[in-house]
């Protein structure tokens, strides 16, 4: 494996002299590949438990819940300001005006911001569980959109992938004996699938104009970059979700939710703090496997975590796992199978290309 990783820094002679990672033994690498799995993996499934856990105990402010996804950005800094890419001496004259940068920033930064209200509203009426497995269908959406926007192939492995996974919503859509949270009625249960579904096509359309930006705009991909593509991109749509929050007129009823707050105050502020920080630590772990291995490998594990939340859901808040929902979860984990597996094939032919260039990772939700 170490013989065949490729960061996401160009491989020149020159960048290679002066990448952060050059001079990492093996035990070191592979430590810090394993300390960004974790924080991919653990923050991922805490920020969604913690999430579903914020409205069981009484919270229901959807803004404030779509605040915290972004709000903790500044956690970015700690890397982007310890770990510098390599600097070409070229790269002056490429770099597009500030007006440009700051235009794609905000555009994608605005519908981060909408894509968070809808898995806000998602997890309001879905189990976490449940509301994870249908998250997976960002891989159907990725797929039909990278055909379209990014000219990528539509292979016989990406269309079972789609078929399965496509299936495997389709189970929990006509699941009646389904694991609705208390007080979901049937119709908002539906309403919970169909907007966390679109919010997983908003999802996969992000990922391709992001993809777009790097390749058209940006015309760069280095660690920098990359990271500097998340925080401008949060800080727009925590403004933006702020602003929501106070123009709906929910922040007039956060202390009341403080206070009701079945857990107690100390643990609402808490549980919104922390929920805030996990989905940061999963952002740093996507990034940081984008730029110790490759965007592959970061997607390989962002993937993984689709697969692992529900199982982390069903132990730490008892959702309730029946037959139909392990149908789906398995079809889900085939369909993972088959879409990691071709990325794994294009890998190696791009390797065998040294001048092709690497597309931007296409990380799943909800980083």
């Amino acid at each position: 494996m170490a013989d065949n990783r490729q960061p996401i820094l160009r491989k020149d002679s020159a960048s290679n002299a002066l990448h952060p990672l050059a001079k990492l033994n093996r035990l070191h690498f592979w430590l810090l590949v394993a300390l960004n799995i974790i924080f991919l993996l653990v923050g991922q499934a805490a920020a969604v438990i913690l999430g579903r856990f914020y409205y069981e105990k009484g919270g229901k402010s959807k803004w404030m819940a779509t605040v915290v996804q972004t709000a903790a950005f500044p956690i970015l800094f700690i890397p982007y300001l310890f770990i510098s890419s390599p600097q070409s001496n070229s790269e002056g004259s490429n770099r597009p005006s500030i007006i440009t940068v700051s235009v794609v920033y905000f555009v994608i930064g605005v519908l981060v911001a909408g894509d968070n209200m809808l898995y806000s509203i998602g997890l309001l009426y879905l189990s976490a569980s449940t509301y994870s497995l249908i998250c997976a269908t960002q891989l159907v959406f990725s797929a039909i959109l990278s055909f379209f926007i990014n000219h990528q192939k539509f292979t016989a492995l990406i269309m079972n992938s789609v078929v399965v996974l496509s299936l495997s919503a389709s189970l929990l859509a006509i699941n009646d004996d389904s694991d609705k949270p208390a007080g979901v009625t049937k119709s908002k249960y539906v309403i919970g699938f169909l907007v966390t579904l679109a919010a997983s096509a908003m999802y996969a359309l992000l990922l391709s104009l992001m993809q777009l930006s790097f390749q058209k705009v940006l015309k760069k991909e280095t660690f920098s970059v990359v990271l500097e593509m998340q925080i401008y991109t949060a800080l727009v749509a925590t403004a933006v979700s702020t602003i929501g929050l106070f123009a709906s007129g929910e922040w007039k009823t956060l202390h009341g939710e403080m206070g009701g707050f079945t857990a107690g105050k100390i643990a609402y502020v808490m549980t919104l703090v922390w929920t805030a920080i996990a989905w940061q630590i999963c952002s740093v772990g996507v990034v940081g496997l984008v730029f110790v291995v490759s965007s592959l490998f970061s997607n390989v594990i962002s993937t993984l975590s689709l697969a692992i939340t529900p199982i982390a859901s069903v132990i730490i808040l008892h959702d309730k796992m029946n037959g139909v929902k392990i149908i789906a979860m398995l079809m889900a984990i085939w369909g993972f199978g088959t879409y990691i597996y071709q990325n794994y094939i294009d890998d190696l032919k791009a390797k065998k290309t040294p001048s092709a260039i690497d597309d931007a990772p296409h990380e799943s939700r909800s980083c």
